[in-house]
């Protein structure tokens, strides 16, 4: 993925977050997200990581849910098992962020195994504090380059659920939270549709054009009627996110 992608994939992740109080944050591109949010439209944007640092403020951006920049910077340190108990579980977290090696259609996620569950050809990391933020935070952020190898029309293992298999699912596995609300790519954004919660291409890239995006994309994608282009980076935003990548290693800067 080339550098103008993912620094536009952080740029719309980082707006996305506009107007929201609390949001729980991975290490990578969410939290440069997370980081540009916070230097620019939203400053008293709580910052929890999974880590137990509870309204952090990095003047770098961390290497890991571990590194001591969080814990000096925090509001709190709690444990792991009161950040999911207390803060996670009950709903009083926003946004969350997730990602996956697949998702499909519904916006489910795969970080599993690529392949048969007894006999992969690649096992992955699993599910960490996925599922937990998935069902419970009011809504969630998927950040994801696409391709037809991680857009698939059926994933190899359901990791996380996102929309299950359409409208109602949710409700009926008693998840508190709305859901993803928005799947954002080196190419796009997708959303769910109101109705029957299949994601929809609603916003191009600048340069980029929906047979590309339909091509990176394992299922007959539905495309919105009006598809805007995503605003590029502002002046403001490129000086910001230049700031918060200085101090940080290149292979560290979006994730």
């Amino acid at each position: 993925m080339s550098g103008a992608s993912a620094e536009m994939m952080v740029v719309v992740a980082s707006r996305a977050l506009q107007g929201h109080r609390t949001c729980f944050v991975g290490i990578g591109a969410p939290s440069t997200a997370a980081n540009l949010a916070r230097a620019t439209h939203s400053p008293d944007l709580v910052l929890i990581y999974e880590s137990g640092c509870i309204g952090a403020k990095p003047t770098r951006l961390p290497l890991s849910i571990g590194d001591g920049g969080l814990a000096e910077t925090a509001d709190a340190v709690v444990s792991v098992p009161e950040i999911f108990a207390y803060w996670l579980q009950p709903g009083r977290i926003e946004v969350g962020f997730l990602g996956a090696a697949q998702i499909d259609r519904f916006a489910n996620l795969n970080s599993t195994v690529i392949g048969p569950y007894d006999a992969p050809t690649t096992r992955l990391p699993g599910a960490g504090g996925a599922p937990e933020i998935a069902s419970a935070c009011r809504q969630t952020l998927v950040l994801m380059r696409q391709s037809p190898r991680s857009f698939v029309s059926d994933l190899d293992f359901c990791t996380t659920v996102g929309f299950g298999g359409g409208a109602g699912d949710r409700a009926r596995l008693g998840f508190r939270g709305a859901g993803p609300m928005m799947v954002i790519t080196d190419l796009g954004v997708l959303e769910p549709d109101p109705d029957s919660c299949e994601l929809v291409l609603t916003h191009l890239h600048p340069g980029v054009d929906v047979g590309a995006v339909k091509a990176a994309t394992g299922w007959d994608l539905k495309v919105a009627d009006d598809v805007e282009v995503t605003a590029p980076p502002s002046a403001a935003e490129r000086q910001a996110l230049t700031r918060l990548e200085a101090t940080t290693p290149k292979s560290q800067a979006h994730g």
